[in-house]
């Protein structure tokens, strides 16, 4: 399937301190958004595979963009999509299919972990959060994070952002536990 993607941002943010103004060691988390037609907007359609295809080719290229902008290695991932209002959210769960996520482990290394993932319908300017987890340790409570994004002109009705999201870090100051208690 052809993507006719109308844009792509880049969002990056390097965290120095926790929300309290508390120093902490330096934190980056970058997301890439890509702004696509959905080509199933408005009708009903059972089989959605041509948007798997899309979430692979833009899971290759969007990842390599982003483990070039972190400082250091990823050792956090995430994804999700924002279906416009003329979409469902099957439309986003296809685009967020495993198929996206093979391209994104390969190039990050590693990815014994589910990646994290959230997908809505939403309105022009909606944001969606997008979840962030240890690529190869899901159960570190010290990198369950979020990033929550926006494209101001974007999901028109007939469009798809799909987001992929990678920090090299864990959130400032964790200190809920460091994983799952013997119980």
């Amino acid at each position: 399937m052809t993507m006719d993607a109308r844009k792509t941002v880049f969002t990056k943010e390097i965290i120095t301190a926790d929300e309290m103004g508390v120093v902490c060691d330096r934190i980056t988390r970058v997301a890439a958004m890509a702004v696509f037609r959905n080509p199933f907007a408005g009708m009903h359609q059972d089989d959605l595979s041509p948007l798997f295809d899309v979430g692979a080719q833009l899971g290759q290229s969007l990842t390599k963009e982003l483990v070039n902008m972190l400082e250091r290695p990823p050792v956090c991932y995430g994804k999700a999509a924002l279906v416009g209002s003329a979409g469902t959210m099957e439309h986003g769960a296809a685009v967020l299919h495993p198929a996206l996520g093979k391209p994104v482990r390969a190039t990050v290394g590693g990815g014994k972990s589910l990646m994290p993932s959230n997908h809505k319908v939403g309105a022009l300017a909606g944001s969606i959060d997008l979840p962030l987890g240890h690529k190869d340790e899901a159960w570190s409570f010290d990198h369950i994070d979020t990033m929550t994004l926006w494209v101001p002109d974007a999901p028109r009705a007939d469009e798809i952002v799909l987001c992929i999201g990678l920090s090299d870090g864990t959130r400032a100051h964790p200190r809920v536990g460091k994983g799952p208690s013997p119980s």
